[in-house]
């Protein structure tokens, strides 16, 4: 059987991907390219009992407020929600994926 990474365990608590993406927010925050940002501070109501929280939710310097979505790989559950988000509320909805330090870094752009 294949083992997989299962990543952040409790909920509140980023796992180093995360991590890494709230530094590169506070370094966008420190330039003036993002007023405000906090991890999980937004909870979506999708449907009865269907919730989506955005990992982070960001509000740029010109007052676009963005929900942005850290993946290392995406669940079709957690696709499936990001769509109906985006289909639901007048919020940007992005997800960044890290690239490796080895392909120069940074982070891939998919928005919704």
């Amino acid at each position: 059987m294949k083992n997989f990474a299962l990543g952040r365990m409790k909920a509140g608590h980023m796992n180093k991907t995360e991590a890494d993406y709230a530094a590169h927010l506070e370094r966008l925050r420190l330039s003036g390219d993002v007023d405000w940002f906090r991890f999980e501070g937004v909870k979506l109501r999708l449907a009865d009992s269907t919730f989506y929280t955005p990992d982070f939710a960001v509000m740029n310097a010109d007052g676009v407020m963005e929900m942005h979505e850290v993946k290392g790989f995406w669940t079709d559950d957690a696709r499936v929600k990001i769509k109906v988000a985006a289909d639901q509320y007048p919020f940007r909805f992005i997800a960044f994926k890290a690239v490796a330090k080895s392909r120069g870094g940074g982070w891939l752009r998919e928005e919704f």
